[in-house]
């Protein structure tokens, strides 16, 4: 079985049937559920691969991009495009089309698979990305004049192209998407080094054969595609997705297909939280009463059956079947995860950038302390530099390097193989790697998106009424939101806007220009803080403006 493990198509093929009769992926639709098993999910890779290769004629290396909510056919479509030999780009939704122009135009994709929803974006995106010649609707009834991956030809015939572990099989883009694109490639080798790691650490904690999952993160996110996806299926699960993020409607998923498990960022968990809370206002008073004495006596009740016991009604509402949760993508709220950990939810933390494929540590000891992102992953060495404290890592889930930017990839991972995270962190006797701060620019939200400042600047700087600016994050203290940014930006006018307008006039001119500009980003990198200032912004000896400088100056 090793042997076969070594290669991606092997894996599949042998997953496929294995599993044969087993749900492999599922929705609710209008309709009731539609579910796809390991078979059906098989057979319609094949399909749209034999049509990728036999009638479009796509060539191994060209780029299959992926336009689309998560939803059961998005599977097939990535599969398809490792058969086909293809590289795949999935795609942010809440990208705009200048965004998302950015991308295409950078990755030069020669087919996109699209959902219905996003079908006319697609045709204005082929408009303006010459590379783009064929677009594919992956639902049931497309517009007459599109193909579907359900009206394209019954045949499954084709010869899987077969490519070795150094191949790049996605390229996600992560912030950066203006200006200069940063587009990770994540290899086979990537791939495999993830999965062999997630099953050896997840099997212990999900030693079951029949496991629901729940899917709430987008697929274009690669922590998602990694473990919520592609190592869930090589485990024999089953994945169910939702049609939106209201809990009220994820958790009637949960109760209707019996959910065990899901994959989160630490928002969603306290938005459950909070929910949960609301729930018990409108309990009985009785049950108001005892809550709190409850919730005190199990700090000290070992026994997790015990704890599900005691708190029934909380369990209840998530269908009677939910084990825990795997949280990353952002830091975890302490008082949080205690929460869920008292009433009996195990939640694990896990730490990683796109760039390490995602996952780079994994807290998973019974005994594990919430403040720490856990051990090292399997097959990763790590070390803290002696001077800045930042983290290194180096193995074989570390990228290949960032898409035709070969100056960035040199700057990212050093001579000796060394990948520079970019966080600061310290590793104590056990092994357990704490993360204190961040030495890069990157800005956090409470979602666990990550906006570079520079993708915002890039947008800014395109307007004849700034003369300088400045964009970085503003801690939120306090609320659902604590520990989290908002997204900032600083305005210097120009010299003869200040002569020809009064403050009030200039600072509502500038504020709306920032909000005009904003409009070509996606509503999450907008800045929400916008400052006027008409003194000059500190900068370096080489003319950098000095982001800390500038933040220190607003904050006082």
């Amino acid at each position: 079985m090793r042997e076969r493990e070594s290669n991606v198509l092997s894996l599949l093929e042998d997953r496929t049937n294995k599993y044969a009769r087993k749900i492999a992926l599922g929705m609710k639709t209008p309709f009731g559920w539609k579910e796809l098993t390991y078979d059906g999910l098989g057979l319609m890779t094949r399909r749209l691969a034999a049509y990728l290769m036999n009638d479009l004629g796509l060539q191994r290396e060209e780029k299959l991009a992926i336009l689309s909510e998560s939803k059961p056919e998005y599977g097939a479509c990535v599969f398809a495009s490792v058969i086909s030999g293809l590289i795949t780009v999935p795609l942010d939704i809440k990208l705009t089309k200048y965004e998302l122009q950015s991308i295409l135009s950078d990755c030069q994709p020669s087919v996109m698979l699209v959902s219905q929803s996003y079908i006319d974006k697609a045709l204005e995106l082929q408009k303006v990305i010459p590379s783009l010649k064929h677009i594919i609707v992956m639902d049931e009834t497309p517009p007459n004049d599109l193909q579907s991956i359900y009206t394209i030809p019954n045949n499954y015939t084709c010869k899987w192209r077969h490519r070795s572990r150094k191949s790049t099989v996605f390229i996600i883009y992560t912030s950066g998407t203006t200006g200069k694109p940063k587009g990770v490639m994540t290899t086979f080798g990537n791939m495999l080094a993830q999965l062999n790691g997630t099953k050896t650490l997840l099997g212990p904690i999900l030693p079951w054969n029949d496991v629901r999952i729940l899917s709430i993160l987008p697929m274009n996110h690669l922590f998602e595609m990694t473990v919520g996806f592609t190592t869930f299926l090589n485990m024999g699960f089953s994945v169910y997705y939702t049609h939106n993020l209201k809990p009220k409607d994820i958790l009637n998923t949960m109760k209707d297909r019996k959910i065990n498990f899901m994959i989160v960022v630490p928002a969603f968990l306290k938005l459950l939280k909070t929910g949960l809370e609301a729930e018990m206002k409108n309990t009985s008073k009785f049950s108001q009463r005892i809550f709190p004495i409850l919730y005190h006596l199990a700090k000290f009740v070992p026994f997790i059956w015990m704890k599900k016991l005691m708190f029934r009604k909380i369990h209840n509402c998530f269908g009677g079947a939910f084990k825990g949760c795997l949280s990353g993508g952002a830091p975890l709220d302490i008082a949080v995860a205690k929460f869920f950990q008292r009433v009996g939810i195990q939640i694990y933390q896990g730490y990683g950038l796109t760039e390490t494929s995602p996952i780079a540590t994994f807290n998973v000891e019974k005994h594990r302390d919430l403040r720490s992102v856990g051990k090292i992953f399997p097959g990763f060495e790590a070390m803290t530099d002696p001077e800045t404290g930042e983290l290194l890592l180096k193995g074989p889930s570390v990228m290949k390097g960032y898409h035709n930017q070969p100056e960035l990839t040199a700057e990212a991972i050093d001579e000796n193989g060394w990948f520079h995270t970019g966080d600061i962190a310290r590793i104590d006797k056990k092994g357990r790697v704490y993360i204190t701060g961040r030495i890069k620019n990157m800005i956090v939200l409470s979602g666990g998106k990550k906006v570079f400042p520079e993708e915002v600047e890039a947008v800014l700087e395109t307007s004849d009424l700034f003369a300088e600016l400045c964009v970085f994050g503003v801690s939120r203290e306090g609320g659902a939101k604590d520990g989290t940014e908002d997204i900032a930006a600083v305005v210097v006018p120009k010299e003869e806007l200040k002569s020809q307008y009064d403050d009030a006039t200039l600072d509502k001119m500038m504020k709306d220009e920032v909000k005009r500009l904003s409009q070509r980003l996606t509503n999450y990198k907008r800045p929400i803080n916008i400052t006027v200032l008409k003194q000059a912004l500190p900068r370096t000896a080489t003319r950098k403006v000095q982001r800390k400088k500038v933040k220190e100056l607003i904050q006082a």
